[in-house]
C-alpha cells in the first residue's frame, strides 16, 4: 500500500470508531509513539510496540469519555509521512472535566506501515 492509500485509510478509520483496526493493521510491530510531553506515571513520552501503543488506547478508553472525535486529513509530506489533525471533546471520568483538544500527529511510514506517530499539543 502506497503512503497516501495508507494515510487515506488511517483517517477514515479514526473517523469511522475503528483506531483498534487501524492500530492492528496499518502499523508495524515495532511501531513507537511519541508524546509531546513524558506521561507522569512512566516519566516518559515514548511508547515502544504495537503492544504499547494499544496500552495507549486502552488507558484513554479508561480515563476519557469521547463524546466526539474527528481526524482532518491527510496532509501529505514526501513518499514517507503524513499528517493528522485531531479535535475531540471529552470528560475525564474521574473528574467529570469536559474538555475540548486539538492536536497534531505526525506519522512516518515505512515498507508500507506506520513506524512512528509523533503528537503535537499544548498542555
Amino acid at each position: 500500500m502506497d503512503v497516501k492509500a495508507l494515510a487515506t485509510e488511517f483517517v477514515a478509520n479514526c473517523n469511522s470508531g475503528r483506531e483498534l483496526h487501524g492500530l492492528e493493521t496499518l502499523y508495524a510491530d515495532h511501531a513507537v509513539s511519541v508524546e509531546a510531553y513524558p506521561n507522569p506515571q512512566t516519566g516518559t513520552a515514548v511508547t515502544e510496540g504495537r503492544d504499547g501503543i494499544r496500552g495507549k488506547h486502552a488507558w484513554w478508553a479508561a480515563t476519557f469519555e469521547t463524546h466526539s472525535m474527528k481526524a482532518t486529513g491527510p496532509y501529505m509530506h514526501g513518499d514517507d509521512r503524513f499528517a493528522v489533525v485531531f479535535h475531540a471533546t471529552a470528560t475525564e471520568k474521574a473528574s467529570g472535566q469536559q474538555s475540548e483538544m486539538n492536536e497534531v500527529a505526525i506519522y512516518t511510514v515505512d515498507d508500507g506501515k506506520i513506524v512512528r506517530e509523533e503528537f503535537f499539543y499544548t498542555m
